[in-house]
């Protein structure tokens, strides 16, 4: 069963909905694999009903923590008339930014550690969901901001899609795959802030105009 409304954002969601995500993100990252909506609905005191009233089913629930896990990331704002290169590089850096912080986390790293396990025992729900409102939201994002900085002349890209990819690989770098593989050392805010101006500016000196 499909889930009657999907939450994106802190602002549609009330405050017993997002304990209730809470609850299935502590037990995604305590449990992995483990997550029913009995043991969602034990660690947030709250009735099986209810979290099938509001997100369906496992699945519609799975999607609503991706969503909102990848909501963390926002991409500021920009106004396409008045756009300029100082506008256009705080709006990539401080996306690079959220992008790592919420990356690097435990729940994240707890997502993306099952959603690879469930590719290779062909369990694909969990690794569709998380590519669709992980990767493919953050290009949603992004790919707009960088078009207005094409058609403000700020840079030369003639697709946007390939200009994500190269902004996501100069982000990421090899960050996911070694948290992925069990690397203990978060970085720290100092070195994620210094990462994400670095890709900024190698991504400048990429499509600069």
């Amino acid at each position: 069963m499909a889930p009657p409304n999907l939450f994106i954002d802190d602002e549609a969601l009330t405050d017993r909905q997002k304990d209730v995500l809470n609850a299935a993100l502590g037990l995604l990252v305590d449990g992995g694999d483990g997550l029913t909506m009995t043991g969602v609905a034990r660690r947030a005191s709250c009735s099986k009903e209810t979290l099938y009233k509001w997100f369906g089913d496992r699945d519609g629930l799975l999607t609503a923590t991706v969503q909102w896990q990848a909501a963390k990331v926002r991409m500021v704002p920009v106004d396409r008339q008045t756009l300029d290169r100082r506008t256009l590089a705080i709006a990539l850096e401080k996306f690079g930014r959220d992008w790592l912080t919420v990356l690097t986390g435990d729940i994240s790293v707890a997502l993306n550690r099952l959603a690879v396990s469930h590719a290779g025992q062909e369990k694909r729900n969990l690794g569709a969901i998380v590519l669709e409102h992980g990767r493919n939201a953050m290009a949603r994002r992004c790919k707009p901001v960088l078009e207005a900085g094409r058609d403000a002349g700020l840079l030369t890209l003639d697709d946007p899609e390939k200009a994500f990819r190269t902004f996501f690989g100069l982000v990421v770098r090899d960050t996911q795959i070694r948290m992925l593989l069990g690397e203990h050392e978060r970085p720290s805010m100092e070195q994620i802030s210094l990462e994400a101006r670095q890709a900024r500016e190698h991504f400048f000196a990429l499509y600069g105009a």
